[in-house]
């Protein structure tokens, strides 16, 4: 099968196409053949050397899929070949087969195309994970979603509102600030020409959870605008790894910090997110309050191309590969 990994870390050049042994599934696990792929942040790291999958994971890109199942392993009963669906993977999303936990695949939510579906594993999950599961966003309060225009900042958005939260973003242009305001946002703050603490402070706007993912460069002004018992979610590191924290804000506060990843985490756990994820949001996108936003469809060949979008920061929700 053809697939995509990276001998020497580096720049989009460093991506090749290569082919590779057609994977078989293992007892639990299921084959799909992969209708196409989304593309995320984590992918450019792995391809600079600075993300590398987890031990025994395979080198082939690629953390969600869409796709029809082929065949399934020992022990496998609630899925069925010609099913489909769409996986939550640890790698080998860049591919034409992946075999995965079937704990890890879901049936692709009607309403949407197969191609389009490759766009919701990954960001569903880590809103569902990290802004519900942990962050614990309740109906009234107020959700602060950093980089509002992403893949996983569109879904938030969606989400947030679809469950009674405030919804606050920072973007960085006005066209996505525009785009922002439309999926629902209610206060939309363009980090390159304002202060986000100043003007939340100024509005008299604080949050109750927030999903950062910046890291280092935001954790002062973060703990910052958190109300009283907030929340503060760390997924990304995109400002740095090393900050200084108050510990007397966050104790005066009650408030928390915490920081995951959904990669490295056991399948056992990354089947309970997609339980929980597909029983909330599903049906959501399948009544519309919830659509993928997609922004550009790349063909596999031209997956430096998907890469330099994402590594441009031009893009305004999900890029994906078609396989």
């Amino acid at each position: 099968m053809r697939a995509v990994v990276v001998t020497t870390p580096g720049g989009v050049e460093a991506l090749e196409v290569v082919d590779r042994p057609q994977p078989e599934p293992g007892p639990g696990e299921v084959l799909i053949r992969i209708t196409a792929s989304g593309v995320n942040r984590a992918d450019l790291l792995q391809r600079q050397g600075h993300y590398d999958p987890p031990e025994g994971a395979t080198d082939i890109l690629g953390l969600e899929c869409s796709g029809d199942i082929v065949s399934v392993g020992e022990g496998v009963t609630d899925l069925q070949p010609g099913s489909h669906v769409c996986a939550l993977l640890t790698g080998g999303g860049y591919a034409e087969y992946v075999a995965v936990p079937a704990g890890q695949v879901a049936t692709a939510p009607p309403g949407i195309s197969l191609v389009d579906a490759a766009g919701l594993m990954e960001v569903a999950c880590t809103v569902w994970s990290n802004v519900f599961m942990m962050g614990k966003l309740q109906h009234g309060e107020t959700l602060l979603v950093h980089g509002g225009a992403s893949g996983i900042g569109t879904m938030a958005i969606q989400l947030g509102k679809a469950f009674g939260a405030r919804v606050v973003v920072t973007v960085g242009s006005a066209e996505k600030a525009e785009f922002c305001r439309g999926l629902g946002a209610d206060l939309v703050i363009n980090y390159r020409e304002q202060d986000f603490a100043e003007v939340m402070s100024a509005e008299g706007v604080r949050a109750d959870v927030i999903l950062d993912i910046m890291g280092a460069k935001y954790l002062a002004p973060n703990v910052s605008v958190l109300a009283m018992a907030g929340r503060l979610v760390i997924i990304g590191m995109q400002g740095g790894i090393k900050a200084e924290l108050n510990l007397g804000a966050l104790l005066t506060k009650r408030a928390a910090v915490m920081a995951t990843s959904l990669r490295a985490r056991p399948s056992g756990e990354k089947a309970a997110i997609v339980s929980a994820m597909v029983a909330q949001v599903w049906p959501l996108i399948a009544d519309g309050t919830v659509r993928p936003i997609i922004y550009k469809v790349f063909s596999l060949d031209d997956v430096r191309l998907a890469h330099q979008v994402l590594e441009d920061s031009s893009h305004t929700g999900k890029v994906l590969l078609k396989i």
